[in-house]
């Protein structure tokens, strides 16, 4: 993989659209797992990533770390660990080809989801939907995170009605994916994945994923947003297709 020209043909523009999620073009960052699954399994993509969204996590949460709301994480949280032990077990008893297409079929829902939301169609639960809600909304966060590291939208649409403060959606947002990220480490673990060459891929990718988080902050003052995204979501169908087709021949 380290010495692949492929792997670092996608690596790099998919740690490039994390690092720009993590500066304020939110929701970008979920063509990075399909991306990187084009050129390494899914699996193994989804755990080079990991130790990177951590280290991001790292500093988001500390910029936030006073302005959250403790019943969202309360319920959710659970939940999530729920969904992450449904994605460990899906990836842990199916063959690649099989989470390939699960991976695919995510990202066509997740670029859908967005087009539709940025078209006012949002679809989202009551503002005060009761708790066992939130908690199947957090399952197939943890679920869909476990995945494809893309467990922004059930999280969303259970969150945003709620109209809290922007500083403690802010913070709520970033402690729930930090905390479930960590959750996801023994997954990852128990999948035999934290090998020397994937933490090296890692560590290697780590300083374009901190540069390209500063550009982000940058940009998202001085581009027009909404063309990006529309870029980045319609760019996301073709790839989940690729990925679908990819595990249902076995390519």
């Amino acid at each position: 993989m380290l010495t692949d020209p492929l792997f670092y043909a996608v690596a790099i523009p998919a740690v490039v659209l994390m690092g720009l999620a993590k500066g304020g073009f939110s929701g970008v960052g979920a063509l990075s797992m399909p991306l990187l699954a084009l050129a390494i399994p899914p699996v193994q993509a989804a755990a080079v990533l990991l130790p990177i969204l951590i280290l991001q996590d790292m500093v988001s949460v500390w910029a936030f770390r006073r302005d959250w709301d403790r019943k969202i994480l309360a319920i959710m949280i659970p939940g999530a660990a729920v969904g992450i032990l449904a994605g460990y077990l899906l990836a842990a008893r199916v063959s690649a080809s099989a989470v390939l297409a699960v991976l695919g079929a995510i990202s066509i829902i997740f670029a859908v989801h967005r087009l539709w939301v940025s078209r006012a169609g949002a679809i989202t639960a009551p503002a005060n939907s009761p708790a066992p809600v939130g908690f199947a909304f957090g399952v197939a966060a943890g679920f869909t995170s476990q995945i494809a590291h893309a467990g922004g939208p059930p999280f969303q649409m259970w969150v945003l009605p709620k109209k809290l403060p922007p500083p403690v959606l802010i913070g709520t947002t970033a402690i729930f994916f930090a905390t479930i990220n960590w959750l996801k480490v023994p997954a990852y673990a128990a999948l035999g994945q934290f090998t020397r060459e994937n933490l090296t891929a890692a560590l290697a990718m780590a300083p374009v994923a901190i540069a390209s988080t500063f550009a982000g902050v940058w940009l998202v003052k001085r581009l027009q947003a909404e063309r990006f995204y529309t870029f980045i979501y319609l760019l996301m169908i073709p790839v989940g297709l690729q990925l679908i087709w990819k595990g249902v021949t076995g390519g």
